[in-house]
Parts: C-alpha cells; sequence; structure tokens
C-alpha cells in the first residue's frame, strides 16, 4: 500500500509588506505549434473559467481570446524604457550559478555581458551618477539570483577536509554576495535546494540560513523590492534541506513566507494599478512549465513543496486569485530557453486543450551561465524589460556574446487584460537528446477506465516506452503510464508529481484496477477513523468512493502481482 503523495516519489521599500549532475534526459511536450503563436488572455473572475468566450483563426498563426472579442494589436515597443515613463524598469535574472570557484571564467564572460545590457539600462532610464542606483535604491535597474549558488561537490577549497561540498559553506555564500554585488546595481537572492547544504560547517538548517542572510545583508529569507511605479520583485525562498521529510532537495518554502506572501500580494491588487513579478528556485505545481527534468519527478522535487499536497497546490491558487502577479520566474532544471515549452501563458488556443487557469501570470524557466551545469548545453539568462504598456521576456545568450533574444512580450489592454506573443518558433528541439512526456487532459486520448467499472484493464497491451494511459481512481488521484514509468499527477492541474513504479517493474505486464464491487467496501469519508481517510480532500470525494487494487499481469510468468492497494 503506498501513502498518499509519498510513493515516490529587504531592504524593502515602503509599497512591500515588511514581514519578518547532468542527465541526457528530460521531460520535453513538444509545443502546440511549429508557428509563431499569438495568444490574447485576460484575468477572470471565476476560478474555473466558466465566463469565458473563445474564438481562434484558421490563419498560421494562432490566437486564442478568452474574456475579451476585440482585436487589439500590441504596441511595437512594449520593452522600450524611458526616464520619462515611471513604469519603467530592466531586471537580469541568473538561473543557477553553481559557482566552482576553480572555474570562474564562463561567470566573468557572464557578468561583462550582464554589466553592458546593466550600462545600457541605466543610460535609457537617464541614471548617470555613480550613485544614483545602488543597493538601497533600484530605480528602475535590479538584478535576481535564482539560488543554487555554489557547486554541490568538493572544489578544494578546504584543505582541512577534502570531502566537503562547496554549496552551502560560508565560503560559498560569501563568493557568491562578492559576484552578485558586483553588477553596480541593486540585488536580490533566494536560497534553492543546494544553498543550505554547508552540512559539515552548520549542524542545522537554522544556522545554515542565517549565514545565507548575513552573507547577502538579507533580514528575512523572502524579499520584495519596489523597482517601478506600483512594480513589485517578490522572491520565495527554500528554507528546508536537512529536516525535509522525503527528499533533501524539494524546494520548500515555509509556511511563514506563504502567509507573507498571500497577504502581500492581496494588499496590492491589480484595480490599483499594482504589477507583481515573482522568483522562486522551482517553479509552482500548475505553471505549465514543461521543461522538465526527468530526476526532479522521479524524486518528488519538480514543483514548490512538491511532497506537501496542500501547500503544492497553494501558489496556484494564489495566482488564480490575485490578478496583480503578472510573471514568475524559476530555475532548478539547468535547461535552456530555446523552447517555447519554457514560457507558459495564462491561457492556450482552445483547440489545444482546457482552459489551464494561471490567472494573469507567465511563467518563465531560467537556464544557467556555466557550461559545465548546462543539461543541454544551453548557458543562458533572462531578461525582464517592463513599461507602463507591458513587459518583455527576453534570453541573454552567453554562447553568443550575450546577443539579446525577445522570447515574449505581453502588453497589458487593463489591469487585468493582456496579449501575449511568442516572439519567435523553438529554436532547438532535438529529439534524440530528449524524450517527451504529454500532460494529461480530462477527456483526450490517453485518459482511460469509466469510474463505474469494476474491473478495468488499463493497458490492453504489454507496457513498453511508447505506452500512454493514464486514469483517475475514485478517491481522485490521478495515475498514469508514460515512458516505461508510473507516475502520480497531480488531480488538480495534472502536472507530473512523483514515480509509483519504475519500468524495470512495469515493462511487458499490464496493468488493471480493480473495484472492490462490495457495498460494504464504501469509503465513509464522513467516518472518523475510517481506513482510506487519506484520499479525501474536501469536496474532491463522493459518496461512492470505494476501495480499489492495482494489478500487474504478467504474461510471460502467467501471475498475476498484487503490487498495490490504494484506499
Amino acid at each position: 500500500m503506498i501513502a498518499p503523495r509519498t510513493c515516490v516519489l529587504i531592504s524593502t521599500w515602503l509599497a512591500c509588506a515588511s514581514h519578518g549532475e547532468n542527465s541526457a534526459h528530460a521531460f520535453l511536450q513538444p509545443p502546440p505549434s511549429a508557428a509563431t503563436t499569438v495568444r490574447r488572455f485576460a484575468a477572470r473572475t471565476d476560478v474555473d473559467g466558466v465566463d469565458s468566450d473563445s474564438t481562434s483563426t484558421n490563419g498560421a498563426t494562432k490566437t486564442a481570446t478568452n474574456g475579451s472579442n476585440d482585436a487589439a494589436s500590441a504596441p511595437a515597443k512594449v520593452g522600450e524604457v524611458s526616464p520619462s515613463d515611471p513604469f519603467s524598469f530592466v531586471v537580469p535574472i541568473l538561473g543557477d550559478l553553481h559557482i566552482d570557484p576553480r572555474k570562474m571564467e564562463d561567470y566573468s564572460v557572464g557578468r561583462s555581458h550582464i554589466l553592458s545590457i546593466i550600462k545600457d539600462a541605466k543610460s535609457q532610464l537617464g541614471i548617470s551618477k555613480e550613485g544614483d542606483n545602488d543597493d538601497d535604491d533600484p530605480k528602475g535597474v535590479a538584478l535576481v539570483s535564482l539560488g543554487d549558488l555554489g557547486e554541490s561537490k568538493n572544489c578544494d577549497h578546504n584543505p582541512d577536509n577534502p570531502f566537503e561540498l562547496f554549496a552551502g559553506t560560508s565560503q560559498c555564500h560569501e563568493t557568491a554576495a562578492e559576484f552578485l554585488g558586483s553588477f553596480g546595481v541593486h540585488y536580490d537572492v533566494i536560497g534553492g535546494n543546494h544553498d543550505l547544504e554547508g552540512i559539515d560547517e552548520f549542524d542545522s538548517d537554522a544556522k545554515n540560513l542565517r549565514k545565507f542572510l548575513s552573507a547577502h545583508g538579507k533580514e528575512t529569507p523572502q524579499f520584495c523590492t519596489q523597482v517601478a511605479e506600483k512594480t513589485l520583485l517578490v522572491g520565495l525562498c527554500s528554507t528546508i534541506f536537512r529536516e525535509a521529510k522525503y527528499t533533501s532537495h524539494e524546494v520548500i518554502i515555509d509556511d511563514a513566507q506563504i502567509v507573507w506572501f498571500e497577504q502581500l500580494v492581496k494588499s496590492k491588487p491589480a484595480d490599483e494599478g499594482w504589477r507583481i513579478f515573482v522568483f522562486s528556485h522551482a517553479p509552482p505545481n500548475g505553471s505549465g512549465i514543461r521543461i522538465i527534468q526527468e530526476n526532479h519527478v522521479v524524486n518528488g522535487c519538480c514543483w514548490l513543496n512538491h511532497s506537501d499536497e496542500k501547500n503544492c497546490r497553494k501558489f496556484i491558487e494564489i495566482v488564480r486569485q490575485n490578478r496583480c502577479i503578472k510573471g514568475w520566474f524559476s530555475g532548478h532544471f539547468h535547461l535552456g530557453q530555446d523552447y517555447q515549452d519554457s514560457i507558459t501563458f495564462p491561457t492556450i488556443d482552445p483547440s489545444e486543450g482546457p482552459y489551464p487557469n494561471r490567472g494573469s501570470c507567465v511563467f518563465a524557466q531560467t537556464s544557467v551561465m556555466r557550461a559545465g551545469t548546462s543539461r543541454d548545453g544551453r548557458q543562458q539568462s533572462r531578461l525582464l524589460r517592463g513599461t507602463q504598456n507591458g513587459f518583455e521576456i527576453c534570453t541573454i545568450d552567453h554562447k553568443k556574446e550575450g546577443a539579446i533574444r525577445v522570447d515574449a512580450t505581453v502588453t497589458y489592454r487593463d489591469d487585468s487584460h493582456e496579449v501575449g506573443v511568442y516572439a519567435h518558433e523553438d529554436e532547438a528541439y532535438d529529439h534524440d537528446n530528449y524524450f517527451k512526456v504529454y500532460q494529461p487532459q480530462f477527456d483526450d486520448h490517453g485518459y482511460v477506465c469509466a469510474d463505474e467499472e469494476e474491473l478495468c484493464l488499463l493497458t490492453p497491451d504489454p507496457i513498453t516506452e511508447e505506452t500512454c494511459a493514464w486514469w483517475k481512481l475514485s478517491c481522485g488521484r490521478v495515475l498514469g503510464v508514460v515512458n516505461g514509468m508510473m507516475l502520480e499527477f497531480d488531480k488538480s492541474t495534472l502536472a507530473p508529481l512523483g514515480l509509483v513504479v519504475s519500468g524495470d517493474e512495469l515493462f511487458g505486464k499490464q496493468v488493471a484496477i480493480v473495484d472492490s464491487g462490495l457495498e460494504e467496501c464504501l469509503i465513509n469519508f464522513e467516518e472518523d477513523g475510517m481506513d482510506g481517510a487519506d484520499c479525501a480532500d474536501g469536496n474532491d470525494t463522493t459518496d461512492d468512493s470505494r476501495e480499489q487494487v492495482s494489478l500487474f499481469l504478467d504474461q510471460c510468468m502467467l501471475e498475476i502481482e498484487v503490487y498495490f492497494t490504494l484506499l
């Protein structure tokens, strides 16, 4: 029997609340269209997206309109900042640095690219004096680091301990602080899953976190910085490593930060003109980001608070309820930005599936600067440029002398309606280096088994790497067979959560789900102490939920394995 969800598997302005290695495989879903894609989307007042109108064109350029029917065109120069526009800002965003003090060449090159962008931004915004843009006053230009600051291996940094990992040590954080502080602008940083990894130097997460905070001059793990008129940069920091319940490399945002974050965004409503851009090391469940490393899915550390079902879903719920959140940037996967799947808009073309309900938020994956940390050969950072009319998400390509490429443009039509445009087709899509995992959609071709069936053979043919099937259990949980593995998917967002059964145990077998079919086995979730109550989740349960058993049928051995029971 498997346990639920564990089967794998600032410095701030007054406007801010003042609370307190390399894998060749990735989960990569093919882009919805080979053509440049235009999407119109609107914030909705309902969570389920019932009150929307959707249309699409038949041309090569696809358009999806939700909540608005007139076809307004985006201003040509959304990303052109100006000193006359108080909403103008420029923010370079650095992905996982994983600094190795023995290999600083790529950081020196990347730094020169960022410095050139910062210099140009200051000139465009009329910031000329040396002290006009410092650590206490972003004034339109700032820098954000998404964490994982040090290399998670010994870097010959401590002669007294040749086995000590560099990540999370005092030397690591001081080196990173020196690097991040060398750009001449205000910088903010959040912790990733490796930043409290100084296990030989610190005997607790609390002590390690204090060093992280002191090295970067932070008062709290989270940050909130006003970078322009009614424009906030907000960061959420992983604070647990040694004390993680399951895997130490889960990116865990503690309860205090979640409360702080929810209170902050509620206090800055979209209808008052606020725009909030969020930064976290891993993306939230429900973001729709499909450039995902296999090891993160298998080990249950893909999403923020991955192993905590309630808090894992909490972030997308906050996004859905607060249309002031316009963008969310994350790293963690060490994969490039040359795919449209590395950026997701709040909605999709109706022909591609149901409304995903991502509020008014665009989610963007961020690559890495150093070649030795890249899993697909890309060395890239993000650039966020905003104005009164909208914002651009760009790529800074460190392998192309810091060339800037616009990836997506978002234009504000009003406080809660935007137009999003992918600026180019996929720059790279290599089937040899990646394998595809589709994200289930209700009633799509992979769905099998009606809820009322007492016996269901889910895979009529023996399982191979090509098998694609998913099903919903009576308790509401979602399982599926993809790439030869059985995975659990989130029952709300259908994002992959983690490994249930590995391929070496599944290949050549078939899977069946058997319902007990007995009235006495009906699960009454209202009854205290009833077995199976761990499947209950508010309104998701029904009065006729039943005990079920998963069977693995081995045709060669002519035997049936009762692998686990789900209640």
